[in-house]
């Protein structure tokens, strides 16, 4: 997207946030020169920590979670799944019954999907672009968190 379309973007999804108690912008940033390589050799490991991160606590809420990924979580080196992973965590470290359904969907399928990857685009244009104004409009709305910035 252009700047403008950035801004656009930024302006409707955060009134949309505004009229809509119930829904949450969440992002997660990392620094990736500064995780050890050994971590980097299977960037889908890094991904899975992650959104475990970013996520497991507002999926604890609920009794029941439909998540929709990108198709790329599905599996890592070792062969374990970021749903079996999440599904774990949430039984065993947070002691809750949740059930996890896991529904990959790439973006040109799910126009939740293309949101997502708009709202990362913007996350990702403020971090790595210092293109800023759209993150500005749409920033406080955004439950964010970084990691490896030090």
């Amino acid at each position: 997207m252009s700047n403008d379309e950035r801004v656009s973007f930024a302006e409707r999804g955060r009134q949309l946030v505004d009229n809509f108690q119930d829904i949450k912008y969440f992002s997660i940033t990392v620094q990736k020169t500064n995780v050890q390589n050994h971590i980097r050799n299977d960037s889908n490991k890094l991904y899975n920590y992650m959104i475990n991160l970013l996520l497991l606590e507002e999926m604890a809420k609920y009794d029941d979670v439909r998540f929709v990924p990108d198709p790329r979580s599905i599996k890592v080196e070792s062969g374990n799944s970021l749903h079996d992973y999440l599904q774990t965590q949430l039984w065993f470290d947070r002691g809750v019954t949740t059930q996890l359904a896991t529904c990959p969907s790439d973006s040109s399928c799910s126009r939740n999907v293309q949101f997502a990857d708009m709202l990362s685009g913007l996350v990702q244009s403020h971090f790595e672009d210092n293109k800023s104004a759209p993150w500005a409009i749409m920033g406080p709305r955004i439950i964010s968190k970084k990691l490896f910035f030090s």
